[in-house]
């Protein structure tokens, strides 16, 4: 099943209540009991992509190949860790929001994720690099990674064939807010991991959070990404763990995702 994942650029954690045991199926664990979720911390990187220059497409473009290659090295330890296969998506620059193998960009949305050639496609023009803010653009490419880590999971297939089987679309959306979170989530545990050697600035952190809590929904037509408050719980979240398995959105109750 292919399928797009988007995203936007731009304290002590309470966990979400999981969901009572009960028997599920073998496809739903792919999402649930992911071996993911059993590797501990993501592996870290000396990931050092450079500063960013006002105005410097070229700049833009291999900060995000430099920050592509430490995603790579990272979720590749923690899948070989994980005893599953990988392989690194691919990254495809774009100079305005056009359409991928997985159909038309989602408005909106600066990166896209595409399943069918498993590749990021990240907006790289004259807008993007006006006032380019490190620690977002880092964010954002981190984010549609985290679909890709889906992909290779098997939780991407997953929630698209669940997505398709569903028979109202309140239950379609909060499939898709958890694959938003879960993604998001993976963003924040990568960026934890680099806090060190990006280097990742607390205030500057602690302000991309605050302002995904106040602005994070207010991009999307509906409530397909979850709330401003859910997505900053769950960046809270995966910085503070800084492992996937802080990321499962598939085992806990709808209020945790909306």
């Amino acid at each position: 099943m292919a399928g797009a994942g988007t995203a936007h650029a731009p304290a002590s954690f309470a966990d979400p209540v999981a969901v009572p045991q009960k028997k599920q199926s073998a496809e739903s664990k792919v999402a649930t009991d992911s071996a993911l979720y059993r590797t501990g911390k993501l592996a870290g990187t000396n990931c050092g992509p450079g500063p960013l220059t006002k105005n410097d497409q070229a700049g833009y473009a291999r900060f995000l190949q430099h920050l592509k290659a430490c995603l790579d090295i990272a979720w590749a330890a923690e899948f070989r860790q994980a005893g599953l296969s990988f392989a690194p998506p691919k990254l495809t620059f774009v100079a305005a929001q056009a359409t991928t193998p997985c159909g038309a960009w989602t408005p909106g949305a600066d990166g896209v994720y595409c399943s069918k050639d498993r590749s990021i496609y990240m907006v790289v023009n004259a807008a993007a690099v006006r006032r380019p803010f490190g620690l977002g653009i880092a964010r954002l490419l981190a984010h549609e990674y985290g679909h890709h880590v889906q992909e290779m999971a098997g939780i991407w297939r997953f929630y698209w064939s669940t997505r398709a089987a569903a028979r109202t679309k309140a239950r379609k959306l909060e499939l898709t807010r958890r694959s938003e979170l879960q993604a998001e989530c993976l963003s924040a545990v990568f960026m934890s991991t680099i806090k060190r050697s990006f280097p990742v600035d607390e205030a500057e952190w602690n302000y991309a959070v605050n302002w995904f809590q106040r602005n994070g929904d207010k991009g999307w037509a509906e409530n397909d990404h979850g709330r401003g408050k859910t997505q900053a719980t769950w960046m809270r979240r995966g910085f503070a763990e800084a492992a996937p398995w802080a990321c499962d959105t598939w085992s806990v109750k709808a209020g945790a995702v909306q």
